[in-house]
């Protein structure tokens, strides 16, 4: 870069500077004014009552049009317009870098005329009339800046009061479908005597009555054929309601219908090639197109008809979902008889088709893989996969994974050489249902599966260690409701075997005994339990509830024990390890107001080894810091307790684990534009020992120590949100270390810089 062009780009940084004192109006139009947004919104309802919030929120947002330099509400504006002056003191003609500076931050300016308040009190007047406030009075208000040609908008909503129903005249007819209706219209919260007037409230009763008569046979049946007569002279200030059906609704729609025949067709990958293959069923008839490759028992497990039941668009829609999630059809069709042809009938046949998909599904995939230790770097994946192996959609999934890792932030610093690489192979077989006692508590809206997996993998810490790992386990994942979700691995079999270690390694264990022992070579025999609730509570709300226990060795130490071996248990020669290991997870989000986020997390987590380990091993025990933890701190420099190695100590790594943490984070997340997104956050947390090790000291958790031993940092980041992906950079900023740091008073960092680190992930950290 040439000095010649360094001096343009700051001639011109400095004439952006310029503009700040520049006119942002200089380029309009006599009679043209600013819309600087908002000033108020002032909704008065009659004495002694109060506005309903969906009728206030339907005025927020009849009104809800963006200012100049919007900060995301028609409220808040940012302090420095750039759009403006740059629309108002740059060329549209310009080329190179202020061309794009041009292109990249113009805004063209909102006006008033833009908004239009008078149509915008129309809008208001209409939706209150809507909701009962009939004759309500609304107004607005220019109200200028000392320039002239800016102004924000004030609105005065002064209500009326809402008209309410005095009486509801539901259908009286002798015909079923007039009966239904009745029926179904007294139970409706919306149509009882008191209730306000609303339009939408109207609309959703029909909705919801139509919806369940076409549950209950009347599958021809449409909500326009539900009219509502409303009356306000009868009774000064309310209105008489009467729900009648159309006259001139089709005769089709009047009959209760039940299914009639019912044609399955299974094609396969070419469709309408095959020899048909017939069996008739409890749930019809299915038709394969052979050779397919499915099981009889398959189809009719997913139907929900059956032949003389009453016809119910549910039962549709459950047969679809229970096709589609097999995952093994590339197309299914659900026809029915069409109203012309029923001719006086009260059956609808019903043909279901479904064409089979390539039972292969290969995937390549090159990554880039962000753990929860600070560990960045790109990763290699190849799987198949046969998602029909049996011929009923069980699914046998081999896969080999590569990857290469480096540690991001200050936790480099632990090392000379801390880039790693692993690699492994693993094989899943997936049956697409719970091959469990039919007393576990299960939902068929979402597939419940029984998974069999073994999986090998090897990791290489240049400096330390080379370890292989094998796991062999079986398990249920299946859904109780929509909300909760339940993970139980009953029998789990881990192998770990140190290959060969360095001279630090070994040094590093000798100086700190009980890490060694959770390094040694083990099985581990477990079981666990997962618990996720996942639920939105409201429009703005969510909340996501983890939970895991495991144990470790109980049943096998159990055998032992009636074999008469007590002490120095051993499966192969090698020990196993027995402890019990409980973590659970809150993680709250709450949107406050379009695209930004508030996001707060509750983490606590205990691990007791007994019996016939005396440690938990090492891939169990908890650690805090890094990229998704409390990043103002590198991994594995915080704990346990006020436990702080010295700085020259470079096997200190090691240490800093223990068996019990909690952790809280806070996160405000808001765009900047495009894919571009910011955050601010909060975290504070520690681990501790629950047992004492005097190689550690401090380590134990105790009351004395507790608040002081709470890390906290804060912290801004930037994440690139594309969806699919989402690149993250955080600096956090450290406040107080739990360990002596030389310094006195609460913010005991050395130094502003000593207190930062840098770290860079994929995902959002929870």
């Amino acid at each position: 870069m040439t000095h010649n062009y360094i001096y343009k780009i700051l001639s011109f940084a400095f004439a952006v500077v310029v503009l700040v004192g520049c006119s942002t109006t200089s380029k309009l139009e006599e009679g043209e004014v600013l819309y600087n947004g908002v000033k108020k919104i002032a909704v008065n309802p009659p004495a002694g009552q109060k506005v309903d919030d969906g009728v206030k929120s339907q005025i927020l947002e009849a009104v809800n049009v963006k200012p100049n330099n919007s900060l995301y509400s028609p409220y808040l504006r940012t302090p420095l317009p750039i759009g403006l002056w740059v629309y108002n003191h740059m060329s549209d003609s310009a080329h190179g870098f202020k061309g794009w500076f041009y292109n990249k931050f113009m805004e063209e300016p909102v006006l008033i005329s833009d908004v239009k308040p008078t149509t915008r009190v129309d809008m208001i007047r209409t939706l209150l009339d809507n909701n009962g406030y009939f004759g309500s009075d609304v107004s607005y208000q220019l109200l200028y800046s000392a320039n002239k040609k800016k102004a924000k908008i004030s609105y005065a909503v002064n209500l009326t009061d809402p008209r309410v129903f005095c009486a509801i005249h539901y259908p009286d007819g002798t015909r079923p479908v007039d009966h239904y209706i009745d029926s179904l219209a007294r139970r409706s919260k919306y149509l009882q005597p008191g209730q306000r007037y609303c339009t939408d409230s109207l609309n959703s009763a029909r909705i919801a009555i139509v919806n369940v008569m076409r549950n209950k046979g009347f599958f021809f049946f449409r909500p326009e054929y539900i009219q509502y007569l409303a009356d306000s002279t009868l009774v000064p200030g309310k209105i008489d309601l009467g729900i009648v059906i159309d006259k001139t609704i089709p005769a089709a729609s009047l009959v209760r219908y039940k299914e009639g025949n019912i044609v399955t067709t299974v094609y396969r990958n070419a469709r309408g090639k095959g020899v048909p293959d017939s069996l008739m069923t409890a749930r019809g008839l299915v038709v394969r197109m052979m050779p397919v490759k499915i099981r009889p028992s398959l189809i009719p497990s997913c139907l929900k008809f059956r032949t003389g039941r009453v016809f119910s668009v549910r039962d549709m829609d459950r047969t679809q979902l229970y096709l589609s999630r097999l995952g093994i059809f590339s197309g299914i069709s659900i026809n029915t008889t069409p109203m012309d042809s029923l001719n006086g009938s009260d059956k609808i046949d019903i043909d279901v088709q479904c064409t089979l998909d390539k039972p292969l599904e290969a995937k390549l995939e090159l990554n880039a893989k962000s753990k929860s230790n600070s560990y960045l770097g790109p990763g290699f994946s190849a799987s198949l996969t046969d998602k029909n192996m049996f011929g009923g959609a069980e699914q046998l999934t081999t896969e080999v994974t590569a990857s290469y890792e480096w540690q991001t932030g200050a936790g480099r610093n632990h090392s000379s050489n801390y880039d790693s690489y692993e690699f492994g192979a693993s094989s899943t077989l997936a049956f697409p249902r719970l091959l469990a006692p039919n007393f576990v508590d299960r939902t068929r809206r979402y597939l419940n599966w029984t998974k069999i997996a073994l999986s090998g993998d090897f990791l290489n810490r240049p400096d330390f260690f080379k370890m292989a790992k094998f796991d062999l386990s079986f398990g249920w994942e299946w859904h109780a409701n929509r909300y909760s979700f339940n993970q139980l691995i009953p029998f789990k079999l881990t192998y770990t075997k140190l290959i060969t270690t360095t001279a630090k390694f070994d040094s590093a264990m000798v100086a700190n005994p009980a890490v060694a022992l959770s390094f040694r070579n083990q099985f581990i025999p477990q079981m666990s339990y997962t618990y996720t609730y996942d639920k939105a509570l409201s429009r703005f709300n969510n909340i996501t509830w983890t939970s895991t226990i495991m144990e470790a060795g109980n049943i096998f130490s159990g055998l032992w024990s009636l074999c008469g071996d007590h002490n120095n248990k051993k499966m192969f020669g090698t020990p196993f390890s027995q402890f019990v290991k409980v973590q659970s997870q809150v993680v709250f989000s709450h949107r406050i107001m379009d695209a930004q986020y508030l996001v707060s997390r509750l983490f606590v987590g205990a691990a007791h080894a007994y019996g016939n380990s005396s440690q938990v091993p090492y891939t169990e025990q908890f650690y805090i810091g890094g990229a998704n933890s409390i990043r103002a701190f590198p991994v594995r420099s915080v704990g346990p307790g006020s436990y702080h190695p010295s700085s020259d100590d470079t096997n200190a790594y090691y240490d800093e684990t223990g068996t019990f943490r909690l952790e809280a984070n806070c996160e405000y997340r808001f765009p900047i534009f495009g894919y571009l997104h910011g955050a601010a956050f909060l975290d504070a947390g520690n681990i501790w020992l629950l047992k004492r090790d005097d190689s550690r000291p401090g380590g134990c958790i105790t009351d004395g120590n507790f608040l002081k031993n709470i890390a906290i940092g804060t912290g801004l980041g930037l994440r690139f949100d594309m969806d699919m992906l989402v690149l993250r950079a955080d600096l956090g900023i450290g406040i107080h270390a739990p360990y002596d740091t030389g310094k006195t008073g609460y913010f005991n960092m050395t130094s502003f810089k000593s207190s930062l680190a840098f770290h860079l992930a994929i995902g959002y950290p929870f």
